[in-house]
């Protein structure tokens, strides 16, 4: 998939599937805007791009607050001029619990971060995108928002709410040269989904396809990327407000 003089914004590039992302995209020939509000790991994905003859920049950003969003949006701007590819991709999970022992404050952090994060994003960007007639966004939702998940319904309320924000957002946009997809992950070998297994067993509840998801394992990382940069290339010109699920079956 050609990239080539494309620049491409990722959020939570600092691990995972952010991670595995940037590095694909970089492969592909895209320049890329790494974010994350850990500095560390951020600067060590950019390191990696570096290391395989990439380029890019790393920009440390909150992106549940209006300034940090602009701030990297402006920052994309003011080094590369434009914003052709944006993977809207930073999210936290929940801790598996019974509903009625949620925090408050439980709530406020999902929602700021999975939903609050995502609609920034895509506000500043498509103001972008819209300018120059093009582009192309990948938001990061899940399986638990195609079918929610047990013990983690604030988790998964979060995730239908960024389907409807890609939908929604896709509908305006489909015919001012802008596509929006939504990328829904199931079980990812990631550090954010580490220990997941073990929370269900605390809770007394173990769906029979935890260990392993239905395809027989977890998915590694790079999978989800090959997908953020197809749906980034124009090998998806045609495509916009899908959902696409890359979950080894794990909806079946």
């Amino acid at each position: 998939m050609e990239l080539t003089n494309k620049i491409a914004v990722v959020t939570g590039a600092g691990s995972g599937i952010g991670r595995a992302s940037s590095l694909k995209l970089a492969q592909n020939g895209a320049t890329v805007v790494l974010v994350d509000y850990n500095k560390e790991t951020g600067e060590e994905t950019l390191k990696l791009i570096k290391e395989q003859g990439g380029e890019g920049i790393f920009f440390q950003a909150d992106v549940s607050k209006s300034e940090d969003v602009q701030n990297y949006v402006n920052k994309a701007l003011e080094v590369y001029g434009q914003i052709d590819i944006f993977f809207n991709n930073a999210g936290v999970i929940q801790r598996f619990a019974p509903f009625t022992t949620v925090e408050e404050s439980e709530f406020d952090r999902i929602m700021d971060i999975n939903v609050k994060g995502v609609f920034l994003g895509l506000k500043y960007v498509l103001k972008v995108m819209e300018e120059q007639g093009s582009g192309s966004i990948i938001n990061t939702a899940s399986t638990a928002g195609i079918r929610p998940e047990h013990s983690v319904a604030v988790y998964s309320a979060s995730k239908h709410a960024v389907i409807g924000l890609t939908k929604g957002a896709a509908l305006e946009y489909a015919n001012k040269g802008i596509r929006i997809n939504a990328l829904c992950p199931g079980g990812v070998q990631t550090a954010l989904t580490a220990g997941v297994a073990d929370q269900f067993a605390e809770g007394g509840y173990i769906p029979e396809e935890i260990s392993t998801m239905r395809i027989g394992r977890y998915a590694e990382p790079n999978e989800l990327a090959e997908m953020v940069a197809f749906l980034a290339s124009d090998k998806a010109s045609y495509m916009t407000g899908s959902v696409v699920l890359v979950d080894g079956g794990l909806t079946l």
